[in-house]
């Protein structure tokens, strides 16, 4: 009985859209690239970084991350660290459309708006997590501020930039489909859209009847003109920071990565059908690199344990990460040392 009790509290805690939620301050500043807006929960803790968030294209930081931030579970662990939610140019709500002909930024343009954020709050070091596009923005930040990244959480990442067969793939699908629709299915797999969900339909009417369609357009040209990252693992070019993987098990983006966290019956976008098991992951690798040590192990913790204690015992000197790799996957996004890459199977 115990163990069943331990399970509903683990998965199904709900929502709590009751709950009194942490004040929030929205600031804006300006950058050599625009004015960026972002919304700061909670006050600094001494000696730990921010979380800082970034989200996807066709979503703003309330649509991509409340439910993932409002889940119960999660509390535990914004009561330990202040937040940073980004909205990238023109997605915040309440934004004017751009006029036409406007030059949005690039994704390497926004990664360096981050700066400034973070020198405007007085932010030393950050905790990125990171959707899609957001995943690769803050990956980019990533390499060139190494020093103040100490752990990236990236879902649905893709760091590859459009090769021709993407490029002639995405026009051909231009001329059948809506911005809406292409942009949906850059969020959701086909099986999701075929089945026409209440999810489906909230983020399809927010999207297609968006007052801002233009600016998000612009965000998904510049995503689409990403450059490829270029990671190698041994490289000159890699990750320094703990990285947790993520994709759902029918996220669009599944082929982009060869090694991830896997989550089962999340769909395309796990932190919004999934907050239970992302928190429960995330809290994971946050007592991974140090922090929240004296938390209650969870169910998933537990089921590791034992791995995570041969992971330790054949690597002890590691600090503030470790790797626990169970994946039949082979290859990581390439992260620095071995080791700092979070592997696992939900």
């Amino acid at each position: 009985m115990a163990e069943l009790q331990e399970v509903q509290i683990t998965e199904e805690k709900p929502l709590l859209p009751g709950q009194a939620p942490q004040a929030a301050k929205t600031h804006s500043v300006e950058t050599p690239y625009g004015s960026v807006t972002f919304t700061v929960y909670g006050t600094p803790k001494p000696k730990r970084p921010a979380i800082f968030t970034y989200h996807d294209v066709g979503l703003n930081y309330k649509s991509c991350f409340q439910s993932l931030f409002q889940f119960g579970d999660m509390q535990e662990i914004i009561q330990n660290f202040v937040r940073v939610h980004v909205d990238a140019p023109g997605m915040e709500e309440g934004a004017p459309v751009f006029p036409l002909g406007y030059q949005y930024p690039s994704l390497d343009q926004l990664a360096d708006m981050i700066p400034c954020i973070l020198q405007y709050l007085n932010f030393s070091t950050i905790i990125g997590v990171g959707v899609g596009a957001g995943a690769y923005i803050l990956s980019r930040y990533a390499l060139t501020h190494p020093d103040t990244v100490e752990g990236l959480v990236l879902i649905n990442i893709d760091p590859n930039a459009k090769g021709w067969m993407d490029w002639a793939a995405h026009k051909l699908t231009g001329l059948t489909s809506s911005i809406p629709e292409m942009i949906l299915g850059h969020l959701f797999s086909q099986e999701e859209l075929s089945g026409n969900s209440e999810l489906i339909q909230k983020y399809r009417n927010n999207i297609t009847h968006a007052p801002n369609l233009y600016n998000i357009e612009l965000y998904w040209n510049s995503y689409n003109n990403r450059r490829d990252l270029n990671l190698e693992r041994g490289g000159d070019v890699t990750l320094k920071c703990p990285v947790m993987l993520v994709v759902g098990d029918q996220a669009p983006h599944e082929d982009a990565v060869t090694s991830f966290l896997k989550m089962a019956d999340s769909g395309g976008q796990p932190q919004l059908t999934q907050p239970g098991k992302l928190t429960e992951a995330f809290k994971y690798f946050l007592q991974g690199m140090g922090y929240m040590a004296s938390s209650c192990m969870t169910r998933l913790s537990r089921s590791r344990t034992a791995s995570l204690t041969s992971a330790a015992s054949i690597d002890g000197n590691r600090s503030r990460s470790r790797t626990l790799s169970q994946s039949s996957e082979s290859g990581t996004l390439p992260s620095g040392p071995p080791g700092h890459t979070m592997e696992v199977s939900c």
